[in-house]
């Protein structure tokens, strides 16, 4: 509007869609008589533009603080939020049509960015003009759908959507009518409009009256199915069912006619791609999530009646945990972590909902790492030793707190198979690969999975640190440390990889090697080497970090060519491990050909026989796959997938199979929406989602997570969910009083929690796994596939939540005690 009609907005809404009516002339003489005439005429004018037919389209992508959808209507779509949604619906009633007044109240919500700035500038402007109180309504709903991990159900055959009459006979007495919804060529779905009494297993007799009219069937011709499953949604009887031949199948006359007429009408009425489209967002989500694990999933093996660690599924995040269960020679201590004894508390412990705490801290001695571990029940025993421990082992830099829990193995879970109903081009069969034999024989001896979380943090830590040790029995205490093993425990380090990055084979070989940094120089021995990079141990940490480029020196290599001069050869850092000792390495190649790539390109071609393939080539590569598989599909973790909306970040999906944990019950019950949550509890806190979304638009995907503690409190009896809930994040109660303060009213009010979250930047993801299913829903639904390709694409990060209650509540009751 080209002049201020505001102080007539009553006036605007008053004739809205009334400009072509016969009385708008004299009501609008009436309303107006006493405006000056000019503006008289310029208000009518307004009106009339206001009525004129619009063609523009409308896209609030990044313009509302809303979720912005496509809308359609009239052949054109919008991209409008549901406040939009809701104005638009409204003013095209009064125009009755697509008019500029319908597109200036769309782009003129209250939520839209621009209107909010206007009026927070106005008022900045005009602080001395006291404006009418308005309501507030604080935002209490952040819905989220919830996604399992595994498995996906593949259907033996295409289902095509298809709605007819059907006549479903209990008895030769019994008839009720109902509606087919789907049907394959061995069996269909159906519903009745009211719950009929029917059971699993039972047998009826189908009459399919709906084709009668077209086809030329025998108005006697009945068919036997058997009940599968049955589902009641909203009032509506959902029944699946499957054919029961009485003679041979090939020569069945109705089934070669379902065979023909649902291969031929498939593109008309559309294939049922339910079981596919949640198959396929599922597992994408799986992709994000897994890679970035902060926990470490630790598979256990009976050998021969002993339980020992077996396998470690690692990544980048989970790497720390890992490496601290390490000694110096490198050997794996996590059967320190998980004894025998400690394995049968832990099973316990899940039985009741529980997890075993395990808090350690590492002597070193001549050279030597000594490790040190109790657990929670084991403390318990003792409170007075329990303080003395805690505080003694705080007082060690080493010192570390691993939340402990029991997942159960299921190694028919190992396969993941597309769900395409045997429809899988031939290209991509290797992907359904069923797990090999010796893969199969390595899962047999498997039992369990315990996972490990390090919850410690600079201010738990803090807080045993000041817990006294003075007087600590060195006896008990030696009780609780564990004897070096000669040989140490063989657990296997694989990798949770969707994507395999390495372009080429490593081998493994170990040799001396100087790395110079800008004149500083560290020694190290090499683990494995490939033509284009290698992995160097240095002798001592150093502060090389990702980018950085080095000159390497070979000196033993050197003694045995002359051909090449392995001396300052240029590579680029990769990564760093948390410890700074080991490096990864790229060669750095600015002019010319790199000498490093072109020896270890002919050492390997002349010794290929004698060299050993790393250790991660070793390994089976379906074994790698199968416990990422079954490890999936037992997770327990809350991960909330974060994804990018126009310049905004969005959480609206939660991955995990654990839909029952106590956090997860109470955003369902504060839910205003059938089968969602509500994730107030989780980003109500504006200062924690603020940091949450400006770190996260500085991190790449290598980077280390950002992990905080939110301290929760929820009172079920209060209607209000902005009243019912309080979140906190750890830095705003400052002190070990404070928190206590917070602990103490909110178990008075209802219920507490103490959740650590780790935000982290994920991968790309691999989309040669992904496409199979997304062609195939794209081939029957190119939309759905378009905005399920734009899903996938939109996610940044993941959110990973863990429920430390356990371990707060541990410190609640030692403060001040």
């Amino acid at each position: 509007m080209t002049n201020n009609f505001s102080k007539y907005q009553s006036i605007i809404d008053e004739f809205r869609g009334k400009v072509l009516s016969k009385d708008f002339e004299t009501e609008f003489a009436t309303v107006t008589k006493k405006i000056p005439k000019t503006e008289r005429f310029l208000l009518k004018m307004e009106l009339k533009r206001l009525a004129n037919p619009c063609t523009r389209l409308i896209d609030l992508r990044g313009h509302v603080d809303g979720e912005c959808r496509a809308f359609e209507h009239e052949e054109r779509t919008h991209y409008l939020d549901d406040v939009a949604i809701r104005v638009f619906e409204e003013a095209f009633s009064d125009y009755q049509a697509y008019t500029f007044g319908v597109y200036e109240a769309v782009m003129n919500t209250e939520n839209n960015f621009r209107v909010i700035y206007q009026k927070e500038k106005n008022q900045i402007q005009s602080p001395d003009i006291v404006a009418k109180p308005a309501k507030v309504f604080a935002k209490s709903q952040y819905p989220a759908q919830l996604y399992s991990f595994g498995p996906y159900f593949n259907r033996a055959e295409e289902r095509m959507n298809f709605a007819i009459s059907l006549q479903v006979y209990f008895s030769e007495d019994k008839m009720v009518e109902a509606t087919c919804s789907d049907i394959s060529v061995n069996g269909c779905k159906f519903r009745f409009n009211s719950v009929e009494n029917i059971k699993i297993r039972q047998l009826i007799t189908l009459r399919f009256s709906g084709l009668e009219g077209e086809f030329q069937f025998d108005k006697k011709e009945k068919f036997t199915y058997e009940v599968r499953n049955i589902q009641i949604l909203e009032g509506i009887q959902l029944v699946g069912v499957s054919r029961v031949y009485s003679s041979s199948v090939e020569k069945d006359g109705f089934r070669q006619f379902l065979k023909g007429y649902i291969q031929g009408n498939k593109r008309r009425y559309k294939i049922n791609l339910d079981n596919t489209i949640s198959a396929l967002q599922s597992r994408s989500f799986e992709q994000f999530a897994l890679p970035k694990s902060n926990e470490l999933p630790i598979f256990i093996e009976d050998v021969q009646g002993k339980l020992v660690p077996r396998f470690a599924l690692t990544c980048h995040n989970n790497q720390n945990i890992y490496q601290y269960w390490q000694d110096e020679r490198r050997q794996s201590a996590l059967s320190f972590l998980i004894t025998a004894d400690r394995f049968l508390r832990i099973k316990k412990a899940a039985m009741l909902g529980k997890s075993v705490l395990v808090y350690s801290f590492i002597h070193v001695s001549q050279g030597k790492m000594y490790f040190y571990t109790a657990d929670n029940i084991q403390l318990d025993e003792d409170p007075e030793f329990m303080r003395q421990f805690l505080g003694f082992a705080a007082s060690k830099e080493s010192f570390a707190i691993s939340q402990l829990s029991y997942l159960a193995v299921n190694s028919e879970l190992a396969d993941s198979p597309l769900t395409l109903a045997n429809t899988l081009a031939k290209k991509d069969e290797y992907l359904n690969t069923p797990t090999p034999d010796d893969v199969k024989n390595s899962l047999s001896t498997l039992t369990s999975i315990v996972t490990v979380l390090n919850i410690t943090d600079k201010n738990i830590h803090a807080f045993y640190q000041t817990l006294p040790f003075d007087n600590i029995n060195t006896s008990k205490l030696k009780n609780f440390g564990h004897k070096r093993l000669a040989d140490g425990t063989d657990v296997d380090d694989v990798g949770i990889n969707y994507n395999n990055q390495r372009q080429e084979p490593r081998f493994v070989y170990k040799t001396s090697a100087t790395v110079d940094s800008d004149g500083v120089i560290s020694t190290g021995v090499s683990h494995d080497f490939s033509t284009s990079g290698l992995k160097i141990e240095l002798d001592k940490p150093s502060n090389l970090k990702r980018g950085d480029i080095v000159n390497i020196t070979f000196p033993q290599l050197q003694k045995i060519t002359s051909s090449f001069e392995l001396q300052s050869l240029p590579y680029e850092v990769m990564r760093v491990n948390s410890s700074k000792s080991i490096i990864n390495l790229r060669v750095f190649v600015e002019k010319h050909q790199h000498i490093g790539r072109a020896f270890f390109k002919a050492l390997i071609q002349k010794n290929r026989e004698k060299l050993t393939p790393d250790e991660y080539a070793m390994l089976s590569p379906g074994l790698a796959k199968a416990l990422r598989n079954i490890y999936s599909a037992s997770l327990q973790t809350v991960a909330l997938m974060i994804q990018t909306s126009g310049s905004r970040y969005k959480i609206e999906t939660i991955a995990t199979n654990h839909k029952n944990s106590r956090i997860l019950s109470y955003c369902k019950q504060l839910s205003d929406r059938n089968h969602h949550y509500n994730l107030y509890p989780l980003l109500n806190n504006l200062q924690a989602t603020s940091l949450m979304n400006s770190t996260l638009k500085k991190m790449q995907s290598g980077d280390s997570p950002l992990a905080d503690i939110l301290y929760v409190s929820i009172n079920p009896e209060n209607e209000m969910v902005d009243k019912a809930v309080t979140t906190k994040l750890d830095s705003e109660l400052q002190s070990d009083k404070l928190k206590k303060i917070f602990i103490s009213n909110a178990l008075k009010r209802g219920e507490f929690f103490c959740l650590k979250v780790v935000v982290s930047r994920t991968d790309d993801p691999d989309m040669q796994y992904l496409n199979p299913e997304l062609s195939y829903i794209s081939s029957y639904a190119i939309h759905r596939g378009k905005q399920l390709e734009q899903d996938i694409w939109s996610v940044a990060g993941v959110a990973q939540v863990f429920d430390i209650t356990q371990e707060a509540m541990i410190r609640y009751h030692l403060i001040d005690k």
